[in-house]
């Protein structure tokens, strides 16, 4: 049996889940997606995928309410990939980012109460490290080479 819950979107833009056999708001789906369950939702008219629509109209609510979390100019900048040849790279940089984030974040919840301060310690140098990580692939994708610290380190630049 497939683990995704399906939501059905309807002409009149009423969203049903048909796990729990009823129509659900933009604020339950926000629920599922805080509790991590894993959903799709289609549009009944044409059977389309359209989660990422529903979940871009769920970011556009919680920006216009409260602290965004997208400054302008940080909006304009991500605007500007579109299109561009580094679209794809800048889509996978951003997915990494957000997950080791994400993993960081649980595991400093778990280890803040053992040493906070080895805890902080030992993050940071993971962090420098898998962002340089990160820089060199994308500056490898855009047709540059490695930076010249990693270069004397003995690394291959391919």
């Amino acid at each position: 049996m497939n683990s995704e819950r399906i939501i059905k979107k309807y002409p009149n833009r009423r969203l049903y889940d048909t796990e729990v056999s009823r129509y659900i708001t933009l604020s339950d789906v926000r629920e599922l997606v805080m509790g991590r369950v894993s959903f799709k939702v289609v549009d009944t008219a044409n059977d389309n995928d359209i989660t990422r629509s529903i979940l871009l109209q769920i970011m556009l609510e919680e920006e216009a309410g409260g602290a965004p979390l997208f400054s302008a100019p940080m909006l304009a900048q991500i605007i500007r990939f579109y299109g561009g040849t580094l679209q794809g790279i800048f889509a996978r940089y951003l997915e990494t980012s957000l997950n080791l984030f994400a993993k960081q974040q649980q595991e400093v919840t778990q280890a803040w109460t053992d040493t906070p301060f080895d805890t902080v310690t030992r993050l940071t140098q993971k962090n420098v490290e898998i962002w340089a990580e990160l820089q060199d692939d994308l500056l490898r994708a855009a047709g540059f080479g490695l930076s010249g610290e990693r270069k004397k380190k003995g690394e291959d630049p391919s």
